[in-house]
């Protein structure tokens, strides 16, 4: 069967979009649109060029024999600012504070349109391309974590607050969550991750660092090496986290009885 140009284009941003950071030969658009080469690599180029000129992300060609050509997810910080900005619209509503001065945020984590958009951020603002893997803490973590992981193209890894005896032996630590003020347990199974990984630390919200600091130090147990981490809301207070070198997409000035305060970090829109 022969395509289109306009056909072609249209499958070659749905293959490509719908697995970032994975290699296509040319070999396989030809094979699959029955064109020549020369053919593809025009359609890859027009292809290219609009996902520039849309701020859509990179199309990224790569020479060679093993070669080929891959869509890396870019959110542009005009999209960011705005994704960011309608968050803290939504968040800031009174309505969505809870008793003990926590926030309700399950339907906007639970949202794939919304996690798939943060996820693109997380791939946007944290450098993956020596990561091994995403990993998260259950159970708000995530969906965050998991389209994180879906934008970088590498697997998801979960940690467990019980131990599940289907999942075989699992190594331990106890760790203080600043949020709860008390001792909590995290547990991943052994074999979910390889000593030696590079991975990457996604959680839904910091206020201390307590999990983060847990994840770290269970991934000191591994022998992993933390390559980067990311939360969507840290809070202003306390100043001085447990943790350094996350990036948090969202800041929590404050929460009072009737009111609550977030704002786009500037880090990420400026």
């Amino acid at each position: 069967m022969k395509f289109k140009r306009n056909e072609r284009i249209g499958g070659i941003v749905k293959i490509l979009s719908d697995s970032p950071n994975k290699i296509f030969t040319l070999s396989y658009f030809t094979q699959k649109f029955n064109a020549a080469k020369s053919t593809i690599s025009e359609d890859i180029l027009i292809v290219k060029n609009v996902f520039e000129k849309l701020n859509l992300g990179k199309v990224i060609t790569i020479a060679g024999a093993a070669g080929g050509v891959k869509y890396i997810p870019k959110v542009s910080r005009e999209d960011a600012k705005e994704l960011l900005n309608e968050l803290c619209e939504q968040i800031n509503d009174p309505e969505r504070i809870l008793p003990g001065k926590f926030l309700y945020l399950i339907d906007l984590i639970y949202s794939p349109q919304i996690v798939s958009k943060v996820g693109k951020l997380f791939a946007s603002y944290i450098d993956y391309s020596e990561a091994d893997c995403v990993v998260t803490i259950e159970t708000k973590g995530i969906p965050l974590a998991l389209a994180t992981a879906n934008a970088m193209n590498l697997p998801l890894v979960i940690i467990r607050k019980n131990t599940k005896i289907s999942e075989g032996s699992s190594l331990s630590i106890n760790y203080v969550s600043a949020s709860k003020e008390k001792i909590q347990t995290m547990s991943l199974p052994r074999k979910s991750l390889k000593e030696g990984s590079k991975v990457i630390l996604i959680d839904d919200f910091m206020r201390g660092g307590g999990t983060l600091k847990g994840m770290e130090d269970l991934m000191k147990e591994f022998k992993a090496d933390v390559v980067g981490k990311g939360v969507l809301i840290s809070t202003d207070t306390p100043q001085e986290k447990l943790v350094e070198g996350c990036i948090s997409l969202l800041r929590l000035i404050r929460i009072e009885n009737d009111s609550v305060e977030t704002i786009p970090n500037e880090d990420v829109i400026m």
